[in-house]
């Protein structure tokens, strides 16, 4: 048995990150690159979204519209969160456990792709 068998499990390899993943990954030219020790989401080297870890649940971060950060952790502070470093710009956080509306988690994913990405990219998943 290799010291790699021995690791736990990381975020990097849950069943939630690896769904969040398959949603990011399918937007066009949308890569991703671990930073921090998580994996973040980027379209022209451009963050859309991130994995974190950092309160020990796991959550993602993205961009969204001017306004809704506030009415989202407003409507359901229990999910939604306004993330450090960045909440300050409008990035909204979103937390992954227990089960997230996977429909939800695509349509954010899907806008702040949408705010970040040349309008010639955006406008194909419009």
């Amino acid at each position: 048995m290799t010291g790699d068998a021995l690791r736990p499990a990381t975020a990097l390899s849950e069943p939630s990150t690896d769904r969040l993943r398959a949603i990011c990954l399918a937007l066009p030219e949308a890569v991703e690159k671990e930073t921090w020790g998580d994996p973040t989401f980027r379209v022209r080297d451009r963050i859309f979204a991130l994995v974190r870890r950092g309160d020990g649940r796991l959550s993602f971060w993205c961009k969204a519209p001017e306004g809704s950060q506030m009415v989202l952790v407003g409507a359901d502070p229990d999910r939604f969160f306004v993330p450090p470093y960045v909440g300050h710009k409008g990035w909204v956080g979103m937390r992954l456990d227990p089960e997230p509306d996977w429909d939800e988690v695509a349509a954010l994913v899907r806008r702040s792709y949408q705010l970040v990405a040349p309008k010639r990219l955006s406008a194909r998943i419009a």
